[in-house]
């Protein structure tokens, strides 16, 4: 069993825990991941490795409470466990031989960038770190990423902070004012990652995506996050999660996806019910 050591809400629907996994503390790499299932009859998650200390043996995740699994996850309090923790899974980010990158994240994808943006730092390069939040209520992180990057851009969608707009807006402005990127790390929700990489591959600027967010079982098994590259098919928990984003077919994937948003949220309607979370007559 896997202890629950820290647990704290990041924002309303965001929470982070640290897990007691020394195992998977030893041999973590930034971009990978891990298979959580909270209880035995719980369905299995992958959730990015958000952080990791060795020296105590704990591995943070950070999640979006949006389904049943979730739900169940965030239901644990310290001092209680999850009932498997597997990884880590998944090919760790490539953060050599580069000089000057940025790193964009979006939402809790901030989560994913911010293990990213702190490997390339201590790599040496220079990096800028965009995040993006809809409004100032929701921004996560902001003290880790600042410790994380060389600059630190916070974005809202409705001006309550930081830069005004969407972070492809704040990143062509960079691009513009001209700051020199070798390479784009764009991590978040798939619309967000497909505009960022039509915005880097007009300025002709090498740009890497995390797949996690249409990862399913993990292992490869199920087919939910096949997805074409470059003309090939591919699996996001098995050949990535990472991908040169400028090869992805957002296309397909985005209207893939669209194919179970009825499903879940009927799943998490019946969750609410199950767990006591609401009422759904009234």
């Amino acid at each position: 069993m896997y202890k629950i050591t820290e647990k704290a809400a990041l924002n309303p629907t965001v929470t982070k825990m640290v897990i007691e996994a020394p195992l998977i503390a030893k041999k973590a790499k930034p971009g990978q991941f891990i298979i959580v299932r909270p209880f035995e009859d719980s369905e299995r998650i992958p959730l990015t490795v958000a952080g990791y200390d060795r020296e105590k043996g704990t591995v943070d995740i950070i999640f979006q409470i949006v389904g049943g699994t979730t739900m169940e996850l965030n239901s644990l309090e310290v001092g209680q466990s999850v009932h498997d923790f597997v990884g880590p899974l998944g090919r760790a980010t490539e953060v050599e031989g580069l000089k000057k990158v940025c790193v964009v994240g979006g939402g809790v994808g901030c989560a994913i960038a911010l293990p990213v943006a702190r490997a390339l730092h201590e790599a040496g390069n220079q990096v800028d770190l965009i995040g993006g939040f809809k409004t100032k209520d929701i921004v996560i992180l902001e003290e880790e990423m600042s410790h994380a990057c060389t600059d630190l851009h916070i974005c809202t969608d409705d001006g309550t902070y930081g830069y005004h707009g969407f972070v492809t807006g704040k990143l062509e402005e960079l691009i513009q004012s001209g700051v020199k990127f070798d390479h784009v790390f764009a991590i978040g929700p798939l619309m967000m990652m497909k505009f960022a990489c039509k915005l880097t591959e007009k300025y002709g600027i090498p740009t890497t995506v995390s797949m996690n967010p249409i990862m399913i079982d993990g292992t490869g098994m199920c087919g939910g996050c096949r997805l074409t590259v470059g003309g090939e098919v591919k699996f996001a928990c098995v050949d990535g999660p990472d991908f040169d984003g400028h090869q992805v077919d957002f296309d397909e994937v985005i209207a893939r996806n669209a194919t179970y948003r009825e499903f879940e949220a009927e799943r998490k309607r019946d969750h609410l019910c199950r767990l006591g979370g609401g009422a759904l007559n009234g």
